[in-house]
Parts: C-alpha cells; structure tokens; sequence
C-alpha cells in the first residue's frame, strides 16, 4: 500500500522527533504527575519506602497562609521578571543589530557574547556564584543611587534595586537570545533595504517597517527562552527554597512538590502575559 506524500512526511516527522517524545514521557510527564500526586499528600519517607497521606489542598494553603516567605519569593519573582525579561531581550536585540553590521573583528564580538553561556553551564559558573562575581551591589552603595530610590514608592525602589544588584546578570543571560536574533537578521533578504532606500526611507524607518517586524516571530522566542532559564536557573530563590523544605521534617516532599506546582503556574502565567503582549505588538505592526 503505498501511503500519500504527507503521510510520509509525518511518519518522518514523528520519527525525528521520537527521542523527544519518549524523553519527555520518562522525565517530564511521569515526574509531573507524580509530584502533583505528592503535593495533594503528607510524605513521609521510611526504611519501608514512600509513605503517602492524603491531605487535599491543605499543602497549597499552608504555601499562602502560614508560610511567611513564599508568597513575598512570588511578588520578587512578577517584578524580577517583568523587569529582567524585556531588558535582556531589548540588550540582546541591539547587540545583535550591532553585530550583524560589517565591522572588524565580528566574530569575536560575536564570541565574547555567548562564551558566558558556556561558562554558566559549568562549575566555573557556581564559583562565581560563591565570590558575587553576578552581582553589581557596589553600585548600589553610591549616594545618587540611594537618594533616587529612597524618592520613589517602595515597589518602584525594589525594582530599581533588583535591577542594579541584577546587572551583570542581564548581560550574562543574553548570549543564546543574541544567537537566535543574529540568525534572523540573516533571513531578511537585502534587496528589502535596497528598495526602501531608493523610496527614500532612512535607518530608523527601515528598522520599524523590515527588520522589526521580520523578527517578531524571534522575539517572542527569545521572551520565553529568557522566562524559562531565569526561572528554572539553580541560584533561583524559589527553588532554593523547594530544595530545602524538601528536607524539613515538618515540610517535607508533599509540601515542596505544592510549591514547585505553584511556581510552575506562576511560571505560565508569566508566559502568557508576555505572549499576549507580543501578539497585540504583532497585530499593531501588521495593521501599521
């Protein structure tokens, strides 16, 4: 029986993405059920094995009426993102511009972007971690520094001091957004910016009318691969403190797996906020 061209096609497709499939299977879905499962349970941990009690909601309720961190680590959280996700991606967007232009010595401004990516998938990367070397708290201490947040509202100052002490975070975490947008800019053909500069448009008009909307679609690639590496990063304040009610007596594994399904959620969220965003900016720029 000889089956059509586009059944073909997905046969290949599902091959090729098989591997993916069956690792996500094993280690995404199976453990993502079962910590649901835990986190509606007391855990204990015994020389017999896993011991489960059922408690209902009682873990996602303690999370937000006696456990005196969490939530604040969820407000820290909306604000570092909201802050960090657009400037990192807004850096890497002008780098990459920058980049793609014919300049001497490109591609090793080019490397010098990304090396950070390598070395924070390492343990050079902890090491700096453990010395503050991610950290611009200096800067901080400089009285022009304090007297602007010290003249704005609380909530504003946190977001000022977030984004100081968070600094050399920024540029380290815009190294794979730089890749994915200079790839882009090498979709866009030439002869586009040769046509509009004999209508007579300058740089700035070529930039909002070819090349942004061009990369719109990257850029919201680029929103949720900064989203998902800041908020699953190790040094998280969030997973540092699953990590350890994990090990509390008076916590436990059924504790922690409710918190690690809350922020999963606030995770989503977060996604979904800037992915709304992009699609009205998307739909301003076609209409325009």
């Amino acid at each position: 029986m000889k089956l059509k061209l586009s059944t073909r096609e997905a046969i290949k497709g599902l091959i090729f993405v098989s591997p993916w499939i069956v690792g996500f299977l094993i280690f995404t879905l199976i453990p993502l059920i079962r910590t649901f499962y835990y986190s509606l349970n007391e855990v204990k941990v015994t020389a017999e094995g896993v011991r489960t009690f059922f408690v209902g909601l009682k873990n996602f309720k303690d999370a937000f009426l006696t456990d005196v961190n969490y939530p604040q680590l969820l407000i820290d959280y909306f604000m570092q993102m909201f802050v960090f996700v657009p400037i990192i991606v807004s850096f890497a967007l002008v780098t990459s511009l920058l980049l793609n232009m014919k300049i001497k010595g490109r591609g090793f401004f080019r490397t010098i972007y990304f090396l950070p990516v390598v070395i924070s998938s390492g343990p050079v990367f902890s090491k700096l971690m453990d010395k503050g070397a991610m950290t611009f708290s200096g800067l901080a201490n400089f009285q022009f520094i304090r007297d602007l947040q010290s003249s704005l509202p609380p909530a504003f100052a946190r977001v000022v001091g977030m984004f100081i002490s968070g600094f050399i975070m920024i540029l380290w975490y815009s190294g794979v957004q730089i890749l994915i947008y200079l790839a882009g800019l090498q979709k866009i053909d030439r002869s586009m910016y040769e046509a509009a500069k004999i209508d007579g448009a300058s740089s700035w008009q070529m930039l909002w009318k070819i090349t942004m909307p061009v990369l719109a679609s990257f850029t919201l690639v680029n929103i949720i691969y900064t989203i998902v590496t800041v908020s699953t990063f190790a040094t998280s304040p969030i997973i540092q403190k699953i990590l350890v009610d994990m090990y509390r007596p008076e916590r436990g594994l059924g504790y922690a797996s409710a918190l690690s399904w809350i922020y999963f959620i606030a995770i989503l969220i977060v996604i979904g906020a800037f992915v709304l965003i992009a699609s009205i900016y998307r739909k301003r720029v076609r209409v325009s």
